[in-house]
């Protein structure tokens, strides 16, 4: 028995109470190490939905071909679908349908194997990868020890750009690889021993790599993509449980078409002929349609039924807690927010939300106010870390801190809070802004955007000119995955260009340390820095809020929120 598949089988064995399960992007992470960490998932469920959105209005129909295909939500994925380059959470709905790893997340964040026959390890540095027989991909290539170094070698290449190079940061030769100008094109700590076999070699111990793995970044490709990645990722060819279902399967800002792949022999199996995912403009016309049974599956409710959904949907409403965190985000290059001005600034501002009532009036208890920057349902989340009490409603204290920032630097211009439209956010930015207007006396604006991708472009250039609404839905089940991938230097989730080395030490710290208490008394010690910089103002935590039509049976949402597609029954 592989130490991965022992780590799942004592976990299962030590607890029957599954809990509550716990999601935005990269981290940094022994045989007892990997048991624990197992252990622990089983009280998840999760970047971000964190970030969900939807394009335009379009019909509902089943236009894949099948004769029981699901329809479900969704959002125009903001590149090509390529699991490299793909997160978000539109995209990443789409590439976890059409591809398989080396090992996947149960319903409640248990990590189990998938195309994975063991991943062992004596050091938790060098890890060997044993790939089951007979995989392919949807055209019927092999899946090789190659498909998944390749992908991971030209994800992590500098020059590529790809959103999720940063999860490769652990891996030899990251460094050199990943420069933008460089010429290095193989991480060196990647080596491919035969067709079934390949091992990992970090830079530093990590005893949870193997947990990460079930992320989308470390999919394989087949060789095809490599031919012309660009168009690969307009009509990719995947490994999962399903495919595109032919030439303009994607039409873009309306639906993406998928069917089941025939080739796929994985856990992962789909009971229904296809997913169909449609792009709303908003959550309102997708929640009629699902009352009219013209969608099957929604994942998110909008402000204005979240009175009333449970009722409207008697069993089939879904509202359970999830690995997602929403925040917003200051980035560190506005006037006014660096150095002390800028954390004192930042600290007035979370001190003039009152999230109680905004969760309570606006969600109708669907969020819960935030006590730190990770999720109540992983591992590690404390309600007591030092410095949250900047957390607590006081609009007095936020005076008396926005006049010592005065006092450094006179405030001028507006204070723009930028968010998209198209997802349920207006009602608490402008709960925000007004209470940023009547508290401090500033100018204070809303600056919706019509679609998430719009949105996402100019957040990812930089663009926005204020701060902007950010979220964190989990890729994988850890508080690591909040807090490195969202605040580490150059993570690819640190939208706002955050960079402290002593937060970025204790990360390095925490993911080499194997004992677990000793990795969250580390991690506690790291978000104390956080609650001081506040490079995010940390809102509340979500309950994945849904519901689905009684055309479709055997519905259940995963510990990071999203349904799990491919065991919805078709009636």
């Amino acid at each position: 028995m592989s130490i991965f598949r022992k780590a799942v089988a004592e976990a299962m064995s030590a607890t029957s109470d599954e809990g509550a399960t716990p999601t935005r992007r990269a981290s940094m992470r022994g045989v007892r190490g990997l048991a624990l960490a197992a252990a622990t998932t089983l009280a998840l469920t999760a970047c971000s939905g964190g970030d969900g959105g939807g394009g335009d209005d379009a019909g509902s129909g089943d236009e894949s071909g099948g004769t029981a295909i699901v329809t479900a939500n969704g959002s125009e994925p903001e590149n090509p679908l390529i699991p490299t380059n793909t997160n978000e959470v539109g995209g990443a709905r789409i590439i976890n349908s059409i591809f398989s790893g080396l090992v996947y997340y149960k319903a409640d964040g248990t990590p189990v194997n998938d195309l994975a026959e063991s991943i062992e390890t004596e050091d938790s540095k060098t890890f060997t990868v044993k790939l089951k027989e007979g995989a392919k991909f949807s055209d019927g290539s092999p899946v090789t020890a190659s498909s998944f170094v390749d992908a991971w070698n030209y994800g992590a290449y500098g020059p590529n750009a790809h959103k999720s190079s940063y999860y490769f940061a652990l891996i030899e030769g990251y460094d050199e690889v990943s420069a933008e100008d460089s010429t290095v094109k193989e991480l060196s700590g990647l080596k491919v021993i035969d067709d079934q076999t390949f091992t990992i070699t970090l830079s530093q111990q990590a005893a949870d790599f193997p947990l990460r793995l079930g992320y989308s970044a470390f999919y394989p490709l087949p060789e095809a993509a490599f031919e012309d990645m660009e168009a690969f990722g307009e009509n990719p060819i995947g490994n999962g449980p399903y495919k595109l279902a032919g030439e303009g399967a994607w039409k873009h800002d309306q639906r993406i078409d998928l069917v089941a792949n025939e080739t796929y022999e994985g856990p992962r199996e789909a009971k229904n002929d296809g997913l169909s995912f449609i792009f709303y403009a908003s959550l309102d016309a997708a929640y009629t349609e699902l009352q009219q049974g013209q969608l099957d599956v929604l994942d998110q409710i909008p402000d204005g039924a979240l009175t009333t959904f449970e009722a409207d949907l008697g069993e089939r409403a879904v509202n359970k807690p999830a690995a997602i965190f929403q925040d917003f985000t200051i980035p560190e290059n506005l006037p006014h927010f660096s150095g002390e001005e800028g954390r004192l600034r930042r600290a007035a501002i979370s001190h003039t939300i009152d999230r109680e009532k905004i969760t309570e009036a606006i969600f109708q208890g669907t969020r819960t106010p935030a006590k730190d920057f990770t999720s109540p349902v992983v591992p590690g989340y404390s309600p007591d870390i030092p410095g949250n009490d900047v957390l607590d409603y006081d609009p007095e204290k936020a005076k008396e801190l926005w006049a010592q920032a005065d006092a450094i630097s006179p405030w001028d211009g507006s204070f723009l809070l930028a968010y998209n439209s198209d997802g349920p956010h207006q009602a608490w930015v402008d709960a925000v802004t007004n209470s940023l207007r009547q508290t401090l006396g500033i100018q204070a604006e809303a600056k919706p955007y019509p679609t998430f991708s719009q949105f996402l472009d100019d957040r990812t250039a930089r663009n926005v000119g204020g701060a902007f609404r950010s979220g964190w839905q989990a890729d994988y089940p850890s508080a690591m995955n909040f807090l490195a991938d969202i605040h580490v230097t150059g993570a690819s989730g640190n939208d706002g260009d955050y960079s402290n080395p002593e937060f970025d030490a204790l990360i390095a710290k925490a993911a080499a340390t194997e004992d677990q208490d000793e990795q969250q008394a580390i991690l506690k010690e790291a978000q104390e820095i956080l609650f001081k910089d506040l490079p995010h103002v940390p809102l509340w935590y979500q309950n994945v809020s849904g519901g689905y039509s009684e055309n479709v049976a055997n519905v259940d949402f995963g510990w990071d929120s999203v349904p799990i597609y491919d065991q919805i029954e078709k009636k």
